[in-house]
Parts: structure tokens; C-alpha cells; sequence
């Protein structure tokens, strides 16, 4: 059907000014996690229950967190205020609650306030007992009770009582919002750490974790980063920290690290401030590592214990994984008390936030580990980077992995080695989830012969300065989400399946529907257009889009605007035209493999995919009429075509 369209001059030149690109993508930006673990004279054991009673107890009851704000946090402005005490905390909370169970006391919790003790008594107590930046109350602490030194004339200090405790929990979390230095200094979201332990199995029962205001974004593009920050950082405070791991236990109780006769305590490392954990939890090797123009030797060091060797073994489907690698980079802060980021990509406990965060089944596997809890592994996410991707990409470099599979002809990914530039070329991720894109970037010094991971790039010379914008990846480029922003405010993301990302109608160049039902798919390599009675329109960021999509007779249907386009093989080519908004719109999407995308749907119905064969010709598919336009119109707008070429000319 032939359309007629009258437009007016003025709409004509305005259609002038969004030729070519539109919006920012921020691709890369990442913050680390910098977890300021307690050092061992920060931390101190307080009193619940005698270690043979506790230690006879099931870890069998729901783990029970209790939430005490300081008033800090009732300062927040409403929105901020209401975001945390109604969503982000409790969620997170209650993840926590849901997926570890514990053994229950019967006592109440009342924490101590002794600052200097033997390994039998205390000798002196604090005035004022802190937990992070929050001044424990009162009536949340046991009373005084000292000794002098020989541990003669015991008693409880005048003015010191024990207050009612906190009864039916089985942890305290102070909370605060405060924007203090920490928060300034590194753009900081939240940060928490334990600070106390009960003396019968070393269980963390107190801790702190503070809220930084002024990264507190209502934004609901970015409330997923928010409620994945607080899940990671309550799991240092319950954990997953470098001045836990020497405290770990077998499931019996009995200690994974060895403690000294004199202190009750494991050694102390006098370098981390932390005490010392054996080889039974933490365990060092070397590799041989694959660099550019060569081999070098890198030590790394790996999680051993039991629960997360089975794990990480099953995930990468590699036996010979000696367990879970922990991160090597960013500092006393970052290093070991985070999973490796090239290993673990989107697992919540790497050390930065970049996409799609999950807790993995490895991460619980550890908590179990500890030896205070029993996981339930139902409320881990699935993880898809790596899996099933095997010995050589868990225990090799990722050169050593892009090498070995662009050698038999294969893809690299989750890695990749295209550079980012404009314009941007989006792909999708390996489930096909989101739109993404290669975070391969150039930097101004020549990265470290060890994370020096090309020989060559196409069009690009200098090699050695090249490498992903996440440093914690070993400098591996991998695929990304991003989100689009304008004016550097987030405008919509790239995940396919969620509604809001839906681009607006003016600004939908290559007709994408994000939804529920939406998978993200590659275009050919031909730039989409749009043709009106005004200029015509190429948008210059393309790649990929995220469509809607049906499997039926045996067959993936890929849906455009209201047509549905059956693919016959895999990377069948199909042509897209479309009028839609008042402008027509040509394009191609390349059609992934029926069982890639169908097969457990077909397998569910008691179905399957039909055998490839030959597509028909592109006039089988729906295709639009070119769009007529009124003679008039035509002649208005040709100084406006003259202006646009000499426009471009300029740009």
C-alpha cells in the first residue's frame, strides 16, 4: 500500500538534527569494591553460649537479621529514606535470611564491651562501644565484668550493667547514612564489615554497614546496582572477608585453621592486620600464563575448601579446578576478599559491579564453608558466564583462550577484540539477554606484560596498550552491558527483558521491543535507515537490538513492529522494511539457530525444531511500500537536503 505523507518545513529541518547519532552510551564505568575489613584488635568475641553446647546444634534454622538505625538514617530525605527502609534493605535482608540457615541460641545477643582482655577474662571495658560509625546502645550490651591482671577481684564495673539484649536474632546490623571521608574518596555506594564474634564457634553476630547519600540514586535504572551493593557488602559482614577466613570451621566445629595455646586465637599476620589462615581454606599456585610474544609465570590464589571445589568444578566443568580463584588486583581491599573478575564476570562478590549481578551457587558455597551456616542453594542465581566452558578458559589466560578458539575457527566469546569506537557496534550477550558491547579500549601507558593479551588488532597498531576497561578482568575485553544516557542522567538500559528500556518512538530506529518475551539479536552489517519525505535518517549505532520472538511449527519466529519473520537456518539473513511513525524503516536481522533459542521450549510442548532448509526469497517476507510524498513537500525540502550535505561535510 502506498502512503501519502505532508509534512511541514519546519518539522522537515528538525528531522535535520538527529542524523546520525543519538544519546551517550556509558559502556565502562565499573567502581570497585573496596572492603575495609576489620583489623584483629577492631574486632572482639563476645559471650552467647559455652562452644559444646552451641557446637551440638544443627545449623538448621533460618538465619534472623536484625536491623537497628542510627539516626543518621531517619535524616535521609523521604525518597532516599523511603527507598531503603521499604526496598533495598529488606530485600536484601531477606535474601540473606532466606538462603543461609544457622544453629539458633537460646540465649539473647548482648555484645561486649571489653576492650582489653586475656584469653580467659576481660581487664578493661570502653565507655562507648562502637560497631563501624554507630555507638552500640546501651541496652544492647552485657555488662562490664573485669579482672585485674592476675584475673583476682572480678566483678562488674559500676555503671555498667547488662541490658536486655537482643532476643530472637541471630545477627545485629547497624545502619547508617552518614556521607563520611570514605564516601567522598572513592564514589563510594555503601560499605560494611562484622564487629563482633560470638566466642563459641567464632560466628559473626554484629556488624555495620553504611550508607553513602550522596550515592543514593531513587533512579529505577539503577536500583539493581543498589540492591546488589547492599547483598554484597552484608555478605562480607557475614563471611566473605579476609579477617574471617582463619576463623572458618569444619561442618563439626572443629577449627580449618590452627589456633595458638596461649591465645585461643590463630597467628597473626602482622602484614594484613588480619589473622593468618591455613592452607586448608586458602591455597597459592603457579601457572604458566600465555601473554603477548609469549609466557610468563603467575601465582594465583585460590578458595580450597570443600563445598566450593565441588562447585566451581561442576560450573566450569573442569576437574582439575583446584577451586574458586579470588581476586589478585586492586589492592588490600579488593585482593582476596573477592572472586576473580575474569573468572566470575557477573557474580555479585567480584570485586566491581559491571552487569547483571548474581550470588552464584560458589559464593553460598562458601558461606557454608565457613562452618556457621547450611546454604540454600535454591536462592542462588545462574550464572552463565563461563559455564561448562572448561578447563582451559577457568585455569588459562583469556589470550590463551581467544587464541585457541579463533585457531579452530570458533567464537572467543564471553570475550572479545573489537575496539570501541563511534560508531558504536553493539553485540549481544552469550544468553542473548541484552544488547552489549566489546569494553576493548586504548590507554594512554602500555598495560603490564602480564594482562598484554593480543598480538594483533584489526586496524590498530601498538598492541600492548590495549585491553577491557575493567582492570579487575586481568584487562580481558569482554561483552558489556550499558546503559544509554543523556545529559548524564541514565536514560534507559540494554537488558531485552525489561519494559522500561522500550527506546522512544521517535528514537526506536531499528523497531526493538524490549519486554518479557524479548531476546537480543544481531543485525546484518548494513546501517539502518529511515526514509521519510525529509531527509533520510542512518543511525550509526547499531549491531544489534533486542526483539520479540515465538517458536512455533517446528521454528524460531523473530517479531518486527507487527509482522513475524520465520528463520529456516542459522545465520539466514533477513530484510527488514517497515513503515512505522511515519517513516519507513530497512534493516536486517540475522537469524541464530532454531535450537539455540527453542529447543527446551519444543522439548516442554513434546516438540522440536525443524531441519534447516533453504530460505525463500526476500519478497516472501512482509515488506512495506516506499513512501510517496507530495510534490510540494519535495521542493521545500531540497535547500534542506543541500544543507544537510554540506552539515555533514562539516561534521
Amino acid at each position: 500500500m502506498v502512503k501519502k505523507i505532508e509534512s511541514k518545513v519546519a518539522m522537515l529541518f528538525v528531522s535535520v538534527i538527529f542524523v546520525c547519532f543519538w544519546g551517550f552510551a556509558e559502556v565502562f564505568g565499573h567502581k570497585n569494591c573496596q572492603h575495609d575489613y576489620p583489623k584483629h584488635h577492631e574486632v572482639s568475641h563476645t559471650y552467647v553460649e559455652p562452644h559444646h553446647v552451641i557446637r551440638k546444634r544443627n545449623a538448621d534454622q533460618p538465619l534472623r537479621i536484625f536491623l537497628y538505625y542510627d539516626q543518621s538514617v531517619y535524616n535521609l530525605d523521604e525518597e532516599r529514606f523511603m527507598l531503603i527502609n521499604n526496598t533495598i534493605l529488606p530485600e536484601a535482608v531477606n535474601f540473606w535470611e532466606k538462603a543461609l540457615f544457622v544453629r539458633r541460641a537460646d540465649n539473647v545477643i548482648r555484645l561486649t564491651r571489653c576492650r582489653a582482655a586475656t584469653q580467659y577474662f576481660c581487664i578493661a571495658c570502653r565507655e562507648r562501644t562502637m560497631c563501624g560509625e554507630v555507638e552500640v546502645p546501651q541496652d544492647h550490651l552485657d555488662a562490664c565484668r573485669v579482672c585485674d591482671a592476675s584475673g583476682q577481684y572480678c566483678g562488674v564495673f559500676p555503671g555498667m550493667p547488662a541490658g536486655d539484649g537482643i532476643p530472637d536474632f541471630d545477627f545485629v546490623f547497624y545502619v547508617s547514612a552518614m556521607q563520611t571521608e570514605r564516601c567522598n574518596k572513592s564514589l563510594t555506594v555503601a560499605y560494611a564489615r562484622h564487629c563482633q564474634q560470638e566466642s563459641g564457634l567464632d560466628r559473626p553476630i554484629a556488624g555495620h554497614i553504611n550508607l553513602c547519600p550522596d550515592s543514593i540514586s531513587t533512579n529505577r535504572q539503577e536500583l539493581e546496582v543498589l540492591l546488589s551493593t547492599v547483598k554484597h557488602e552484608i555478605s562480607h559482614a557475614l563471611g566473605f572477608s579476609v579477617s574471617l577466613y582463619a576463623f572458618y570451621r569444619e561442618k563439626d566445629g572443629t577449627p580449618r585453621t590452627e589456633r595458638r595455646r596461649d591465645t585461643g586465637q590463630p597467628y597473626l599476620n602482622e602484614t594484613l592486620q588480619a589473622y593468618q589462615w591455613s592452607e586448608n581454606v586458602i591455597k597459592s599456585y603457579w601457572r604458566t600464563w600465555v601473554v603477548k610474544d609469549g609466557y610468563a609465570k603467575r601465582q594465583v590464589h585460590m578458595m580450597i575448601t570443600p563445598n566450593v571445589v565441588r562447585e566451581a568444578r561442576h560450573h566450569f566443568n573442569c576437574t582439575e579446578l583446584e577451586g574458586a580463584e579470588l581476586e589478585d588486583q586492586g589492592g588490600e581491599e579488593t585482593a582476596l576478599t573477592h572472586w576473580e573478575k575474569r573468572v566470575f564476570e557477573n557474580e555479585a562478590m567480584t570485586g566491581s559491579h559491571t552487569q547483571n549481578p548474581i550470588i552464584s551457587r560458589i559464593t553460598l558455597a562458601l558461606m557454608e564453608d565457613t562452618g556457621w551456616y547450611i546454604a540454600n542453594y535454591s536462592m542462588a542465581g545462574e550464572m552463565s558466564w563461563g559455564k561448562n566452558l572448561g578447563c582451559h578458559f577457568v585455569m588459562k589466560s583469556c589470550k590463551d583462550w581467544m587464541d585457541m578458539r579463533s585457531s579452530k575457527g570458533f567464537s572467543i566469546h564471553p570475550f572479545c577484540n573489537k575496539v570501541k569506537r563511534n560508531p558504536l557496534q553493539t553485540e549481544c550477550t552469550d544468553d542473548r539477554t541484552s544488547v552489549a558491547l566489546c569494553n576493548l579500549v586504548q590507554y594512554e601507558q602500555q598495560l603490564p606484560r602480564i594482562y598484554q593479551n593480543f598480538d594483533s588488532l584489526q586496524n590498530v597498531g601498538h598492541e600492548s596498550y590495549y585491553g577491557g576497561s575493567v582492570s579487575l578482568a586481568d584487562y580481558c575485553p569482554y561483552i558489556q552491558e550499558f546503559t544509554w544516557r543523556s545529559n548524564n542522567v541514565v536514560d534507559r538500559g540494554c537488558h531485552c527483558q525489561y519494559t522500561k528500556n522500550n527506546p522512544k518512538p521517535d528514537k526506536n530506529f531499528a523497531l526493538e521491543k524490549y519486554g518479557e518475551n524479548s531476546l537480543c539479536f544481531e543485525h546484518t552489517n548494513h546501517v539502518w535507515e529511515e526514509k521519510s519525505c525529509g531527509p533520510l535518517r542512518q543511525w550509526m549505532h547499531w549491531g544489534s537490538g533486542c526483539y520479540g520472538y515465538r517458536c512455533q511449527n517446528g521454528r524460531l519466529n523473530i517479531l518486527v513492529g507487527n509482522y513475524s519473520y520465520e528463520c529456516y537456518h542459522k545465520n539466514q539473513e533477513l530484510s527488514i522494511r517497515i513503515t512505522s511513525n511515519g517513516f519507513l524503516h530497512e534493516g536486517g536481522i540475522v537469524c541464530p539457530s532454531c535450537e539455540e533459542i527453542c529447543s527446551k521450549e519444543f522439548e516442554s510442548r513434546g516438540e522440536h525444531c525443524e531441519t534447516d532448509e533453504e530460505a525463500p526469497l526476500s519478497n516472501f517476507y512482509p515488506r512495506d511500500d516506499d513512501i510517496q510524498c507530495d510534490s510540494n513537500v519535495a521542493k521545500a525540502f531540497l535547500p534542506l537536503l543541500v544543507l544537510l550535505v554540506a552539515i555533514s561535510k562539516l561534521v
